[in-house]
């Protein structure tokens, strides 16, 4: 069953069709979104053209099927592709359209190689820390930092399915993420730009008892995180966002972009903030990653929350500026779409698995 698709992000599309107006020669910058996604129950890969997508090897079949497969040649398949969007602005290859509002869009790379997320925005560090009354730790301007999350439970829009320990607290965060393109190690932060593929929204789901409980154990976070990491609906060339390009913070290296984050929650907007607002930029965070490790094509990493971008944060501020305030957290039911500034709109749908399993309940056997 296909996902009703946000009207925010079919309006984003349409502002591209002006450039299929243009002359072939004409055109330097186009769209490049490519994305995974499911049409007449058959899964593909392909890219996003004004208001539908298209299976790229279906078109030409020396283009792989899967995303993952892609990112592993991707110096040869981008140009491919370019062609292939050209061809289609110019009215080509109609007969293997799918209208974008009847496909399923999955995460863009399905079973990522791996998935890492850092902590790049020091206005959430810093206003959750102060919510909790401790100081602001020092060492977060001295390195950027990063844990690895379960790249099996990677996922794109639609359902959000939770056991009844993960609803102890169940949080959204709102973040950016890069997909790699190319195989590296040691990649300095000057270079580092070169092997983001593209970037995508991410919404790092959060059980917050979980997580607080393993982390008093200083390992972690693990059983708080690893049900569910979303990206989607698509993954964008940095091309595409090449007129959002903005300067790095004052002593960081890499590319920075001027791109609005919003969150809402059941259509209230819970959270504001903008990804060029990054303190660490992604450079400076595959920099690290790559450190005495390989990066691979398909790897993800995200961005960490923007500043306001998840209940946690919002509920501590909340309370330090009000002890009678109500926290709120996500609950079965509940719609969650986020929306970054030429990324499109990540929308999902919070589902309780019928389970009466918990592993909470199973700690309490052994205490005492």
């Amino acid at each position: 069953m296909a996902h009703t698709f946000p009207q925010s992000s079919l309006a984003f599309l349409n502002q591209t069709s002006k450039i299929s107006q243009l002359p072939t020669r004409l055109r330097i910058f186009v769209t490049m979104k490519f994305t995974t996604f499911r049409y007449n129950n058959r899964e593909q890969a392909g890219i996003v053209a004004e208001d539908a997508v298209y299976n790229l090897n279906d078109i030409d079949s020396s283009i792989p099927k899967t995303m993952l497969e892609m990112l592993q040649i991707w110096d040869e398949v981008t140009p491919k592709a370019l062609k292939i969007q050209n061809e289609i602005l110019d009215g080509q290859h109609s007969n293997l359209r799918c209208p974008i509002l009847e496909v399923e869009f999955l995460a863009p790379v399905p079973n990522p190689t791996s998935c890492r997320d850092g902590y790049a925005f020091r206005q959430h560090v810093a206003a959750a820390r102060r919510n909790r009354k401790v100081p602001m730790i020092e060492e977060f301007d001295h390195y950027p930092i990063f844990y690895f999350t379960n790249h099996n439970a990677v996922q794109g829009p639609g359902e959000i399915k939770c056991m009844p320990d993960h609803f102890q607290k169940l949080d959204f965060e709102l973040e950016a993420a890069v997909v790699l393109g190319k195989k590296g190690r040691n990649v300095s932060a000057a270079d580092a730009d070169q092997y983001i593929a593209g970037y995508t929204i991410m919404n790092d789901m959060s059980a917050r008892t979980l997580q607080m409980e393993e982390m008093l154990l200083n390992l972690g976070p693990a059983k708080g995180k690893d049900f569910s990491t979303v990206i989607g609906p698509w993954m964008v060339t940095p091309d595409e966002l090449s007129p959002f390009v903005s300067k790095a913070k004052a002593g960081h290296t890499g590319n920075n972009f001027s791109l609005e984050m919003r969150c809402w929650v059941n259509g209230i907007q819970v959270s504001h903030g903008n990804m060029g607002d990054m303190d660490w930029t992604f450079a400076e965070i595959i920099e690290r990653c790559s450190y005495g490790a390989d990066i691979l094509p398909g790897d993800v990493i995200g961005s960490g929350t923007v500043g306001t971008g998840c209940f946690l944060e919002l509920n501590g501020t909340g309370l330090f500026n009000d002890p009678n305030y109500t926290p709120q957290w996500l609950k079965e039911g509940d719609v969650v779409e986020m929306e970054i500034t030429g990324l499109g709109r990540l929308k999902n749908t919070i589902i309780a698995e019928k389970s009466d399993f918990s592993i909470l309940k199973i700690k309490e056997k052994f205490k005492g």
